[in-house]
C-alpha cells in the first residue's frame, strides 16, 4: 500500500520543544486546544477511504481545515503540505465545517445567567447601563462569483464580497452572527433580514428588568452601532455631525470607544484566520457556514485564553479596515447562496427613530452624571 508523504502534518506530530510555537504559527492554537477540538469532532468524522491509500484520520482532517483557514493557502498548496489530494481537501473542509457547527452548537449564543451579568457589568463600567453588545457588518472579499449575478456581490469598494453581521461583547466574544447576503446590501437591510431583528421584536433577547435612565427613559437593553444604523430603541448610535454640543462630543467619544470592540473582533478574527482577510476563490454555498465555523473557533480561543499575537499573524502592516460603512445600495433578494442564521424573516416595519433618540439622549446625560 502506498504511504502518504510527510510535510505539515508530520511536523505537527513531532514532540519537541518547538511544538507549541509551531502549532500556534500554523493552527493559531496550542497543542492542548487542538487535541480537545479534534477529540470533540472525531465522533462526527468517519474515517475516509481513498483509492490505494490508507484512510484519513480525523485529527489530520481537522488539522488540515484549521491550517487552510489560518494560512489562506489554495487547495493545491495546502493539500501538498498534508499529503492528501485536492478532492480529499475539499471534502475535509466540508466535513470539519459541518461538525464544528454540530459539536459546538452553543458556542455562539446570546448571554444568559452569569455570562449576561458579566457582559452588562462590563458595559456599565464604560457608561452604558443595560447594554448587551456591539453590532456591525464586515465584508468577506471573494473572487468574482460564478453562476450568480455578479453585480449583486459588487460592493461600494468596487470589490466582490459577502456581508457578515456580527454582535460581540467587550471581551470580543461573538454573541450572534448572520452571514450570506451580497456585499451590495446595506447594513440596515441585513439587520432587517436577520433573526436578530425578529427575536428582538418578539422580546426574546432583551428580557431582563428595565433600567431607568435620565428623563424617565426605560430600557430593557440595547446594542451599540455605528451611523450605518438609524437610531432605535435597541440600537444606540453616535450623534455625528460637524457642530456638536460638548456633551454630544463626549458621548460620541465614549460610544465609539466601547463600540470599537466589534472592529477589534473583526481584526483579530481575520488576521488569525487569513482566508477571510483577502479575496479568495470560494464555494458560495459553503462560505457562510465556514465563516460561522471560524467564529466558533474565535470564541474557543478566547475561552481558552489563547493570546492574540500581532507578530505571529503578520503584524499591523498586513491589516486593513474591512468593515462596511453607511452606504446605500439596492437590496437584493434573488440568487443568494447559503445564508446562515437562526432564521430569516421579513420585518413588519422600520426601526423607530423616536425611541432611539430618547435612549441615546438619556445615555448621554447618564455619562455626564457619572463623570461629575
Amino acid at each position: 500500500m502506498k504511504h502518504r508523504t510527510g510535510g505539515g502534518w508530520e511536523d505537527l506530530r513531532q514532540c519537541d520543544d518547538a511544538t507549541e510555537d509551531y502549532f500556534k504559527e500554523k493552527l493559531r492554537m496550542s497543542p492542548q486546544v487542538f487535541w480537545e477540538i479534534a477529540e470533540a469532532l472525531s465522533p462526527f468524522l468517519q474515517r475516509r477511504v481513498t483509492f490505494y491509500r490508507e484512510p484519513l484520520q480525523p485529527d489530520l482532517i481537522v488539522a488540515f481545515a484549521l491550517y487552510k483557514w489560518a494560512s489562506g493557502e489554495t487547495y493545491e498548496s495546502g493539500t501538498c503540505s498534508f499529503g492528501i489530494g485536492r478532492k480529499s481537501g475539499l471534502v475535509a473542509m466540508r466535513d470539519v465545517t459541518s461538525t464544528l457547527l454540530s459539536a459546538y452548537r452553543d458556542k455562539i449564543s446570546w448571554p444568559t445567567g452569569l455570562q449576561k451579568a458579566v457582559v452588562l457589568l462590563a458595559f456599565a463600567d464604560k457608561g452604558f447601563p443595560n447594554c448587551h453588545g456591539c453590532i456591525d457588518c464586515t465584508h468577506i472579499f471573494i473572487d468574482k462569483p460564478a453562476h450568480c449575478p455578479e453585480k449583486d456581490y459588487y460592493d461600494r469598494k468596487r470589490r466582490f464580497s459577502v456581508q457578515a453581521q456580527v454582535v460581540v461583547d467587550l471581551n470580543l466574544c461573538v454573541l450572534d452572527v448572520f452571514v450570506g447576503y451580497p456585499g451590495s446590501c446595506h447594513d440596515v437591510r441585513i439587520v432587517h433580514l436577520s433573526s436578530l431583528w425578529a427575536r428582538t421584536e418578539a422580546v426574546e433577547l432583551f428580557t431582563g428588568p428595565p433600567v431607568m435612565l435620565p428623563f424617565g427613559v426605560r430600557t430593557n437593553g440595547y446594542l451599540l452601532g455605528d451611523n450605518g444604523y438609524p437610531p432605535s430603541k435597541w440600537v444606540v448610535v453616535p450623534y455625528g455631525g460637524v457642530s456638536q454640543h460638548l456633551s454630544e462630543m463626549r458621548f460620541d467619544n465614549k460610544q465609539k470607544t466601547a463600540r470599537g470592540a466589534v472592529e477589534r473582533a473583526f481584526g483579530r478574527l481575520k488576521r488569525m484566520w487569513r482566508l477571510f482577510l483577502r479575496s479568495h476563490k470560494t464555494n458560495m454555498e459553503t462560505l457562510p457556514q465556514q465563516f460561522v465555523a471560524v467564529c466558533i473557533l474565535h470564541n474557543i480561543l478566547i475561552d481558552a485564553g489563547i493570546p492574540f499575537d500581532d507578530n505571529a499573524v503578520g503584524g499591523r502592516a498586513g491589516w486593513c479596515s474591512l468593515q462596511g460603512g453607511p452606504w446605500d445600495a439596492t437590496p437584493v433578494e434573488a440568487d443568494v447562496y447559503g445564508v446562515v442564521d437562526g432564521g430569516c424573516v421579513d420585518p413588519p416595519g422600520c426601526i423607530g427613530r423616536a425611541n432611539g433618540y430618547a435612549v441615546k439622549t438619556a445615555s448621554r446625560w447618564e455619562r455626564a452624571a457619572c463623570s461629575r
